[in-house]
């Protein structure tokens, strides 16, 4: 039943979000400007700005609850087929490719950073207000005109091939970024559904010599106990559910096609490159890692988070992990060097940034009541970053695996929060494998979890890259409250695009997005903390066999 009431509900909001597209210019979705055949295509239906809003907002509830239902679902025993889930998330991302994007007006902002590179001016030092009577910089929207771009060296270049495709025609260049999104969103996903099936055949017989060579060990009873006693059939099982629960994070996750492609934002695009670089960090071909960290970091720079997770998993190989780093950091090095010497500019200065829908807009304004006039960014940024640390070792503890053999979850623990779901990992000799304890998987989850709910700028589009993470590793509480937090900012940002909104709709933005979602998200992060120190101390006071 709830596995019906998950498949209706994604269902459901996935064909709101496509039908908001295919109704064309509206409140929620910007006009571009082109030859009328050109893609992206609609029906130029022109619908009223209270009609798309209200789509966006069932279709952002609906989803929550789907995906928050498929969840649940997997882990009492839903078993749908992850190849269909698979092959209907990825028809649906390339649907959305072939409709005018929505959500916001940032892929304007993108054709416009891409057309500065062709006509010879720096991106990162201009603005679209600078190039007047430019048919694509024209079609920036308030209040980002004046703004440079603080994307990364690598977006700023898929922005340019763009342009020069796409030419004074704002639609089809925005056609061409929305087929190099998708084409990231699709190779991730079939990244993550080949990690979590494995190699079938080769587990299967691995899971049948386990027994005997744990015999001829002599003292290893209770790992045959715990691991070694599951059948071929058990092992498929657990392959199917973990490639289904990996399909809800990503494939057909409602709101991450919401967000990432139908928002078609550049952080798709970072997610593919470092998702790749986490994976192959595990295998014989970890000499990868670093130019796929470099590459997606040259993308946008909070990709680089999951940089911790790879070194993690490389830390017993300083010659490897040396390697990975120095790549890494070259690719990344070459990438601004190219991109010139303002590329940092508006990074540095977006680190400072405190937005509405975050709790610290809530410090923020009671720093000013107490204090008087000012922003209080430094003060801000110092205890968010306090905040960081301390829930990301929190969560750290809570997501250990318990060290005592007889412990519930040990042999899950060991085989699967390790870092890797398939048998390959172990046979590369990671710290991924059964004695590895917390692998880089994990570790990256973590890091990237405790920096949304600490960081005072997120919008609901960063929330992708965990959803991405998420479905490497195995289920967690953490399912749940990155659900919960993904359809509450959703909500916050409804829409996301300023321009054209119905002037009786304004307290989306000062109540909503102001007020009650900063709460919502505090009492959230309060939860967060909460199960994590619960966990993390259950954990520690566990006697030992």
């Amino acid at each position: 039943m709830t596995g019906r009431v998950a498949l209706w509900g994604i269902g459901v909001s996935i064909a709101l979000t496509v039908v908001i597209g295919l109704l064309g210019a509206s409140a929620v979705v910007p006009g571009l400007a082109g030859v009328w055949w050109h893609p992206p295509f609609s029906l130029g239906i022109r619908p009223s700005g209270h009609l798309v809003i209200g789509l966006e907002a069932v279709a952002i509830v609906l989803g929550g609850a789907g995906l928050g239902a498929g969840l649940l679902a997997v882990r009492r025993g839903w078993r749908p087929d992850p190849r269909r889930l698979l092959v209907c998330g990825c028809l649906a991302a390339g649907l959305l490719a072939f409709l005018p994007p929505s959500g916001s007006a940032d892929h304007l902002n993108y054709a416009s950073y891409g057309r500065m590179v062709v006509l010879g001016h720096d991106p990162y030092a201009t603005g679209a207000v600078d190039l007047p009577g430019d048919p694509v910089a024209d079609a920036v929207e308030r209040p980002w005109r004046e703004e440079p771009s603080l994307y990364g060296p690598l977006a700023t270049a898929v922005q340019a091939l763009a342009s020069l495709v796409g030419g004074e025609s704002v639609r089809f260049t925005v056609f061409v970024l929305a087929l190099a999104n998708v084409a990231a969103f699709l190779v991730t996903a079939l990244l993550l559904h080949h990690l979590t099936g494995g190699d079938r055949s080769r587990q299967t017989r691995a899971d049948e010599d386990r027994p005997s060579q744990l015999r001829a060990d002599g003292d290893h009873s209770h790992k045959l106990r715990l691991d070694g006693d599951r059948s071929p059939q058990t092992r498929a099982d657990g392959g199917r559910s973990r490639q289904t629960r990996a399909a809800l994070l990503w494939t057909v996750n409602p709101l991450v096609l919401y967000q990432l492609v139908a928002g078609m934002h550049v952080d798709t695009q970072a997610i593919v490159f470092v998702t790749a670089a986490l994976l192959t960090a595990r295998g014989h071909r970890w000499w990868t890692a670093g130019p796929l960290l470099g590459l997606g970091i040259a993308t946008k720079a909070n990709a680089g988070l999951v940089a911790l997770g790879t070194a993690w998993d490389l830390r017993r190989s300083p010659f490897k992990l040396l390697v990975v780093a120095g790549t890494a950091m070259a690719t990344v090095v070459v990438a601004y060097l190219l991109a010139g010497p303002n590329s940092l500019d508006q990074i540095l200065h977006a680190s400072k940034s405190i937005s509405w829908a975050t709790p610290w807009h809530l410090a923020q304004r009671a720093l000013q009541l107490l204090f008087g006039s000012g922003a209080y960014r430094s003060w801000i940024q110092a205890a968010s970053l306090l905040t960081l640390v301390a829930l990301a070792t929190a969560l750290f503890l809570a997501l250990r695996p318990p060290r005592d053999p007889a412990a519930p979850g040990y042999a899950a623990g060991r085989a699967g929060v390790s870092g890797a779901w398939t048998g390959r990992t172990q046979a590369a000799g990671t710290s991924g494998g059964p004695s590895g304890g917390l692998g880089g998987g994990l570790v990256a989850v973590v890091v990237v979890v405790a920096w949304l709910f600490a960081t005072p700028y997120a919008l609901p589009w960063y929330d992708g890259l965990a959803f991405a993470l998420l479905a490497t590793v195995p289920a967690t509480a953490l399912d749940g409250f990155m659900v919960a937090r993904v359809t509450v900012l959703s909500l916050a940002y409804l829409p996301a695009r300023q321009q054209e909104q119905p002037a009786d709709l304004g307290w989306l933005v000062t109540v909503v997005r102001g007020q009650v979602v900063p709460w919502i998200l505090l009492g959230l992060t309060v939860a967060l903390v909460v199960w994590a120190v619960r966990t993390g101390g259950r954990r520690r006071s566990r006697p030992r066999g």
